[in-house]
């Protein structure tokens, strides 16, 4: 319409209603709203995709506080493993989980907790923290939708309003923002990093400004790593996107500096993460990769390890797919939550969004292959693969926003075609809102059920320690009892960390590995007490506590049990000075092999068959000698005729090798050092540990290969020690 016209204009352009009421018409407002509307959207948007999220989060905040009788509490105990780093970096101790324990690789989000220190500093304080992460959680979720939204308008700047409330309509999704999980602020920083990869894409005339967008997408790539480490695919995708948006007009030289100016920070905070590890733990990997990846598993071969990983990604396909998009009983509901995946395809047919849509479906694919390396993908309701989940919203909100676009062409085909796809789009929408609606009440039940739970469960028996003024707690769950308790603690599982003690790979080597480390820490600052799901622990309770108090769960949705029981500890059994109990007289310990413990063997160059072999376990037996006394050691059980290799210092002056063993029945290994066949170790059956030897000839290397085959049975070596005839007996490990 004209920005003006004359009278008889007017009154021809004016709504019937309005000439027949004899109303004046001004034709000029409209022109004027469609003048100022880039501006009335620039404020209007976010404030919208503010609205929609918060009420969502009042929604799933207002049901927890429902279940909880008014009090904050977290889904996820994990949660409360970013509080304890928070609150640890707040009182100056930053990277540490438990004050006093040193650098930790255990939280995989560098960043999180560092922004939730803040809030503590700020007074939110024991479980107020959450609230803190509440609104963290709201404002990343705002920045992530508005920043989304912009990634629309190459359809026009009305499609973005699709985005907030497609994004926010999966409970599943809305579930992990809402939960204290740095999911939501992971989302946010991605925007951080998409934003300036937006702005390349409108500025390739302007060399100067691709170069400044391209230092700040750097930049941000460097926080997105450090808030997830798999984001380490976005950065990659960003990164070339941006190149391939700068290589035709600026050429191939500018496209590749485009490239390192997105990538190399993030590069470089990849790198200094991993040689921070190096140092301060003895490990390149961070502890949640050593404990969660198949990758790391010291049991499986190539063809289990890939098994489990194509496992892992055929259920996070399939568990969105056909439960959180929409329900799927086989024989009786088509698969509708593939409607999802498939309208997200739709930006493809479109050369406005055809780019852009590429991209994302690129980080979408990329983040569901990497994240179905972690074993712990199946459970905390998918909460891995969200991120990509909400990227594939976006691309749907997109697709419908190619159907909704209006057709410029006057022709009553496209008017019947742009008709059909209008009427495609509310089916879709329909039929999605009836499968995500029981869904979506589903999801805020559960979350304000499992915020009860932890509430009930982690927190209660939390206060319970503190009340005991436990020196040091043992853990299997680092996250809300240490947070609640706020006392000392040592994660067995390995995510806590303690100095470089190698937990987190001990953890997945088995119990009697951890068991081991134990023996390193002083026992002064041994744990006191024990907090743990006695079914997960298998005897580590029976060996080593005492039953005080159980600390049940009613309802239970999220806990790894229905009761966490809280233990006395006991680590007499680990007293011991570490030599050979037939140690004779004159003979002394030149050199000592515990197998099990992991840092011995590290020194020692200990190799056990693989894979599928030399499995930890523990024994507590009484010690040879002293039938009151007992005495705890781990090894690995070898089968015939596989050997295990250590090198060792040989004596000068000739000894023995005496090997700490327990048999079930009658069982022999051959001994060689360097290749030669030095005698027969043999052991039978018997109530308490044995200790066979092999005598050792004054002539062998100084440092020699020591390998043990079993040729009856299956063997187990629990320790191992070189005596040197003469000198006095040792007196310590």
């Amino acid at each position: 319409m004209p920005a003006t016209l004359d009278k008889d204009e007017a009154e021809a352009a004016a709504p019937h209603g309005a000439r027949q009421r004899g109303d004046t018409y001004d034709p000029g407002f409209f022109a004027r709203v469609v003048e100022s509307w880039p501006a009335i959207d620039r404020v209007l948007y976010p404030v919208y995709a503010w609205a929609c999220v918060l009420y969502a989060a009042t929604v799933f905040y207002g049901y927890m506080h429902v279940q909880t009788r008014g009090g904050w509490s977290a889904p996820l105990d994990d949660v409360f493993i970013h509080f304890d780093y928070a609150r640890a970096a707040a009182r100056g101790f930053p990277f540490q989980w438990s004050e006093g324990n040193g650098f930790s690789s255990g939280n995989t989000s560098l960043l999180y907790p560092f922004t939730l220190s803040l809030g503590y500093l700020l007074g939110f304080r024991s479980l107020d923290l959450m609230a803190w992460a509440a609104l963290i959680a709201c404002i990343s979720t705002t920045f992530f939708l508005v920043v989304a939204g912009r990634a629309c308008e190459p359809l026009g700047r009305t499609t973005k309003y699709l985005v907030p409330p497609a994004v926010l309509s999966l409970g599943a999704l809305d579930w992990s923002l809402f939960s204290g999980m740095e999911n939501a602020f992971h989302l946010g920083v991605w925007a951080l990093m998409l934003l300036p990869i937006l702005s390349i894409g409108k500025t390739l005339d302007d060399p100067r400004a691709v170069r400044r967008d391209g230092f700040l997408a750097g930049l941000a790539g460097a926080l997105l790593y450090a808030t997830r480490p798999e984001s380490v695919v976005c950065i990659a995708i960003f990164a070339f996107y941006a190149a391939l948006l700068v290589r035709k007009p600026l050429g191939l030289r500018a496209a590749f500096a485009t490239l390192l100016r997105a990538s190399i920070p993030g590069a470089i905070v990849a790198v200094a993460q991993a040689v921070a590890n190096r140092l301060f733990t003895g490990e390149w990997a961070a502890a949640g990769a050593i404990v969660k990846l198949a990758l790391n598993h010291p049991y499986m071969n190539g063809e289990q390890k890939l098994d489990e990983y194509l496992s892992h990604l055929k259920y996070v396909v399939l568990r969105n797919t056909q439960h959180h998009f929409a329900d799927w009983i086989p024989g009786q509901n088509l698969p509708w939550g593939w409607v999802v995946p498939l309208v997200a395809l739709i930006p493809f047919f479109s050369k406005k969004t055809r780019g852009i849509a590429a991209m994302l479906w690129a980080q979408v694919v990329g983040w569901l292959l990497l994240v179905s390396l972690n074993g712990q993908v199946r459970w905390q309701n998918e909460r891995y693969t969200m991120s990509a989940v909400a990227w594939l919203f976006i691309l749907a909100a997109m697709g419908l926003g190619v159907l909704l676009t209006p057709a410029f062409e006057a022709t009553r085909r496209a008017r019947g075609l742009f008709a059909l796809r209008i009427a495609i789009a509310c089916g879709v929408v329909v039929l999605y809102g009836v499968h995500q609606a029981p869904n979506m009440r589903d999801q805020i039940w559960f979350f304000g059920r499992a915020s009860r739970n932890i509430r009930d469960q982690h927190v209660v028996a939390g206060k319970v320690l503190a009340e005991r003024k436990a020196k040091r707690v043992l853990v299997g769950d680092a996250g809300a009892l240490m947070y609640a308790s706020d006392l000392p603690g040592l994660d067995i599982i390995g995510l806590g960390g303690y100095h470089d003690l190698p937990f987190a790979r001990a953890g997945v080597n088995g119990l009697g590995a951890t068991i081991e480390l134990l023996e390193r820490i002083p026992p002064e600052d041994r744990p006191d007490h024990m907090a743990i799901y006695p079914s997960w622990w298998g005897d580590l309770p029976g060996l080593f506590g005492r039953r005080l108090v159980g600390v049940p769960v009613v309802g239970n949705v999220i806990c790894g049990g229905a009761e966490k029981v809280i233990y006395k500890a006991d680590w007499s059994a680990l007293d011991r000075n570490g030599w050979p109990r037939t140690q004779r007289e004159g003979e002394r310990v030149i050199d000592e092999l515990d197998v099990g413990d992991l840092v011995n063997e590290k020194a020692h160059g200990y190799n056990f068959p693989r894979p599928g072999m030399g499995f930890v376990v523990h024994r507590v037996l009484p010690e040879p000698g002293q039938r009151l006394r007992d005495l705890f050691d781990a090894g690995r059980i070898v089968p015939h005729g596989e050997p295990e290799r250590a090198l060792m210092n040989a004596p000068r002056r000739g000894g023995r090798l005496v090997v700490r063993t327990v048999a079930g029945r009658q069982v022999a290994a051959e001994v060689r050092a360097d290749g030669r066949l030095l005698g027969k170790l043999e052991a039978r059956p018997g109530p308490t540990w044995t200790e066979p030897s092999v005598d050792l000839p004054a002539d062998l290397a100084p440092r020699f290969e020591l390998a043990i085959t079993p040729v009856e049975g299956e063997w187990i070596t629990y320790h191992a020690w070189i005596l040197e005839d003469g000198g006095a007996p040792s007196a310590g490990r």
